[in-house]
């Protein structure tokens, strides 16, 4: 499958690649943080999923004001259009985190079971983080072998991330 080559130019973009790993990270994090306690009902999994997204949101607007700030700093944020052209452009952490908040909600609506889905949507997010890794190292020029070296430690990096925040919370 060849990738067209605009999308490329967009998911090579840094606040692209800066959201999509933050929001794997955040996503695995969260439900780990979530589900620490062995809770794996039905409800458990729709508040699992209402969380996440509240904190997804809250997250990409904590980013998007701190991007406002630092841009005030320098003088070069242009009133209220600028300041939502910022928040806006948080849109990439969201969406990262919109396949795991999919697999809560099915859990939770009874399309899957209910019971072991951190697993699922924890390996989803590391081979996520690994495809980030991927990319941004073939769009800065690398070899394939050398992009491939670089998402498997990009993706262990994310392991290691993924459970210090879940033993912190």
């Amino acid at each position: 499958m060849r990738i067209p080559p605009a999308l490329r130019r967009v998911a090579a973009q840094p606040n692209v690649l800066f959201g999509g790993v933050y929001g794997a990270v955040l996503a695995s994090s969260m439900v780990a943080a979530l589900t620490r306690y062995g809770e794996t009902a039905r409800d458990a999994r729709l508040y699992d999923a209402r969380w996440l997204l509240i904190t997804a949101v809250a997250s990409a607007l904590a980013h998007g004001y701190a991007h406002l700030i630092a841009r005030r700093g320098d003088g070069s944020c242009p009133g209220v259009r600028g300041a939502l052209c910022v928040l806006a452009g948080e849109w990439p952490l969201l969406v990262a985190t919109l396949p795991t908040t999919v697999m809560l909600l099915g859990a939770g609506w009874g399309w899957w079971r209910s019971a072991g889905i951190e697993y699922v949507a924890f390996g989803f997010n590391i081979a996520l983080l690994f495809a980030w890794g991927l990319s941004a190292a073939r769009a800065s020029g690398r070899t394939w072998r050398s992009a491939l070296a670089v998402g498997c430690a990009d993706a262990l990096l994310g392991v290691i991330v993924v459970v210090a925040n879940a033993l912190i919370k």
